[in-house]
């Protein structure tokens, strides 16, 4: 049974304490002998407690969110506190959690500072010294720390059920948000390298990468080549037609890259096209509609956030009605389209609308890193208003950055990415994508664009594939919501084996509320995108997931829908 370790050891201590209650084993006895399990200290006693709670399925309900340990490699100490990866506390607490120098946690939320010192059962809360019930601890190349704990300093309620193996933790602070009105990542020590761009337009390279390179701050210090991503992303424009953040998103996604600066220097007009990705970017997450809130806990959270503003400015050295060099702060308000991408690393609520060089109504700025060397603005960094036209309408965060042994095999049609969008004039469509495998593999993940906010998604394989025929025997293996616009990687529920030279389909059906064509697609749109490959790929379309038929007859185009396989 589940709880069958548990449950016999505390019926055998209680057999034994009522046996000796009421037996006195004679009267030459005045006294027994307590049974020396009664007596057990807590180093002897909490890790059999512990042990029996580790051998069962144990649950963390989390607001809400169900995690176990069948998944996730949380554990009950000998102190009996419920010991959390801190790979998990971003999402599950919501807030920014992040290890320096292997040696300390800072973990943030709402009006809260808590840093965590590895094998210390003293913590810092808000420059006050406060005593932990289970220290910070490292097993296995893992940190984790104590959910008790955690909850104790972020006003969380949490509570332990003994009869269902299950902790809660539940935020019950009265805050309405989970960041402070002032935050920069420059104090944290989550900024990449100011960089130069020089006189070419790749300035969408070096915010991506900034952004990239801050999102693996400080656990990774990293320098990733621009030059790589503006000379092998696919699209036919060179380094002095500038380009877009959807040109990133495309080569990070494709595995193209990054690659390290030191491999392929910048500036040099040479490039070296054999070089390999050191990382996998497995989910990019696109923020519009200049939701402040959501940038700040993009940023909060995540690291630097990619965003695209007007810039009236030509150098580090012009000037600009819209620029006040005296207080490097910068503001534009008209009609003109964005033509430059910076990163945002922070913001301030207060930041007084008098440094502006045009009038505004109110206080607050994001603070913003430029690529015009550190020449330019407080050391390569400056003010852009909350009332800027462009700032905070399109912006690009990294939300998930693997290894590259995450994955054997990637499967993608789609090298250019997220070109265009297609669909029936509705917000859902099924769509699939067939590939062949070249050994035998178990399919065990799949990738795809969510076009707008608050998209539900179920995912599909069909084996063996011949036909249009053969969608009729999709398998399902994964369904969700995603928040967000942007690219995702989803984990199928179950592996699907597969025989090497096997015809397979993954099948998407997507609905995106508000959209009439809701399904990302690579196409020849334009200048940028005309020499796309479009004959790499098979894609198939259906209004209703009955009837189907080649995406080609639409559009000719490939569906922005990626296999990811590991080697059997």
């Amino acid at each position: 049974m589940k709880y069958s370790k548990q449950y016999v050891f505390f019926a055998i201590l209680l057999v034994i304490a009522i046996f000796l209650k009421f037996n006195t084993f004679g009267s030459e006895y005045e006294e027994i002998q307590r049974f020396r399990g009664a007596e057990l200290e807590a180093e002897i006693w909490n890790p059999l407690i512990a042990s029996s709670v580790n051998d069962n399925l144990l649950s963390l309900v989390i607001d809400n969110k169900e995690y176990t340990n069948e998944d996730y490699s949380f554990y009950m100490d000998d102190n009996l506190n419920i010991m959390v990866p801190v790979t998990i506390l971003r999402e599950a607490l919501n807030c920014s959690a992040h290890v320096y120098d292997g040696e300390s946690l800072l973990v943030e939320k709402h009006s809260s500072e808590i840093t965590f010192s590895l094998d210390s059962y003293l913590a810092d809360v808000n420059g006050k010294s406060k005593e932990l019930v289970s220290p910070f601890t490292k097993m296995e190349d893992a940190y984790y720390v104590s959910l008790n704990d955690l909850s104790n300093y972020l006003d969380y309620s949490y509570t332990w059920n003994i009869q269902e193996n299950m902790a809660s933790a539940i935020d019950a602070s009265e805050a309405t948000t989970i960041i402070p009105t002032k935050y920069d990542l420059r104090e944290k020590g989550r900024v990449s390298t100011v960089r130069n761009q020089g006189s070419y337009g790749t300035c969408w390279a070096f915010a991506a990468l900034g952004a990239l390179e801050s999102s693996l701050l400080p656990e990774e210090e990293c320098r990733y080549s621009a030059d790589h991503m503006t000379l092998n992303n696919g699209f036919n424009l060179s380094q002095a037609e500038g380009g877009e953040y959807t040109m990133g998103m495309a080569y990070l996604a494709a595995w193209k890259g990054p690659v390290y600066e030191a491999d392929d220097p910048y500036g040099d007009g040479v490039t070296n096209d054999s070089l390999t990705a050191v990382k996998h970017v497995q989910e990019i997450q696109v923020i519009d509609g200049k939701d402040y809130e959501k940038i700040k806990e993009a940023v909060f959270k995540y690291g630097g956030v990619q965003t695209s503003i007007y810039n009236g400015l030509r150098s580090s050295q012009s000037k600009s009605p819209y620029y006040n060099k005296e207080t490097d702060a910068y503001c534009y308000i008209g009609t003109e389209k964005p033509n430059h991408d910076v990163t945002i690393i922070g913001w301030d609520d207060s930041y007084p609308k008098e440094n502006f060089s045009v009038d505004l109504e109110g206080d607050g700025a994001f603070i913003c890193q430029n690529s015009w060397g550190e020449e330019f603005g407080q050391d390569g960094v400056f003010y852009i208003s909350y009332y800027d036209t462009n700032v905070g309408t399109h912006n690009v965060v990294y939300t998930k950055v693997e290894d590259i042994d995450n994955y054997d095999n990637i499967y993608q049609s789609d090298l250019c990415g997220w070109v265009g969008q297609l669909g029936y004039n509705k917000d859902s469509i099924y769509g699939a994508n067939v590939y062949t495998t070249a050994q035998a593999e178990e399919l065990v993940a799949a990738s795809f664009y969510a076009t707008g906010k608050d998209t539900q998604y179920e995912l599909y394989v069909v084996r063996n594939f011949e036909n249009e025929a053969s969608f009729s025997e999709r398998i399902p293996v994964a369904s969700g919501t995603l928040s967000n616009a942007g690219y995702y990687t989803i984990e199928f529920n179950q592996g699907i084996s597969l025989e090497a030279g096997e015809r397979y389909a993954v099948v998407l059906h997507i609905i995106t509320p508000n959209s009439i064509r809701p399904m990302a697609i690579e196409y020849a749109a334009d200048k940028a995108t005309q020499n796309v490959i479009l004959d790499d790929g098979e894609s198939y379309i259906s209004a209703n997931g009955v009837n189907w038929k080649s995406a080609d007859t639409v559009e000719k185009c490939n569906l922005c829908i990626k296999a990811f396989s590991n080697n059997q």
